[in-house]
């Protein structure tokens, strides 16, 4: 059963600093495993109807970064705060976003996208779709409702630890629209979860499960409006 412990998750005296938070060591860093253990054995998630988990970015905290700002401003135009709990999770592990300052989520740097070693990749996703399953079993009951904005190997980690789990989870963007916008010549032929598309994906799903007129996504400098019936919402 889950229970309450203090922060910090690792004392400071107690961590690996002889270890770099740097490149794909970051994976198996004890101090990533044990914070990550940490929030699987002994975190108290908070009962939300929706849990939406969204992968984690280059910029800490993920809070900060520009496209988790979009992020929120599109989830919390739709839904009220005391709804929904967000997770960030994929190179971090599994991370609540209430602990995202905390060490060691805050201070590692390494971007699976930009790694092409298939061992590194394999490893990620056997560390990474347990974990998932795991979280899903244990707050089970904590979610009326799961929604995962993902693409790549974090997409591909969701849907082995939701089929692990027997845990439901809605998965963004469509299937449809990622074919649409494959493009082989980018870097990431699936491009970036900024895209309008797949935004759009993520509005029209919450709009659906909770029965709200459908909204159209337009960014612009870094800022998401809503368009409902011709006229601008800005967020």
């Amino acid at each position: 059963m889950s229970r309450r412990v203090e922060l910090p998750i690792i004392p400071e005296e107690e961590r690996r600093t002889d270890i770099p938070l740097e490149g794909e060591i970051v994976l198996e860093h004890p101090d990533m495993i044990r914070a990550n253990e940490w929030i699987l054995e002994n975190y108290e998630p908070p009962e939300r109807e929706l849990c939406v988990f969204l992968p984690c970015s280059k910029r800490k905290p993920y809070s900060e970064s520009p496209s988790h700002r979009v992020f929120n401003s599109l989830i919390f135009s739709l839904l009220p705060e005391d709804k929904v709990h967000v997770v960030v999770f994929g190179t971090c592990g599994i991370v609540p976003r209430e602990l995202e300052r905390e060490y060691p989520f805050q201070h590692y740097s390494f971007m699976l996208g930009k790694c092409n070693i298939y061992a590194v990749k394999r490893k990620f996703l056997e560390m990474e779709f347990e974990r998932i399953a795991r979280y899903l079993k244990k707050t089970e009951r904590k979610y009326e409702k799961r929604i995962a904005y993902c693409l790549g190997d974090f997409r591909e980690a969701m849907k082995r630890g939701s089929e692990l789990s027997g845990v439901s989870v809605h998965i963004v963007p469509r299937e449809e629209t990622m074919k649409r916008l494959y493009d082989e010549r980018r870097g990431f032929p699936y491009g970036s979860l900024f895209m309008e598309p797949y935004l759009q994906d993520l509005c029209d799903l919450i709009c659906e499960l909770y029965g709200l007129p459908r909204r159209r996504v337009k960014v612009e400098n870094n800022t998401l409006k809503l368009i409902l019936d011709v006229e601008w919402y800005p967020h």
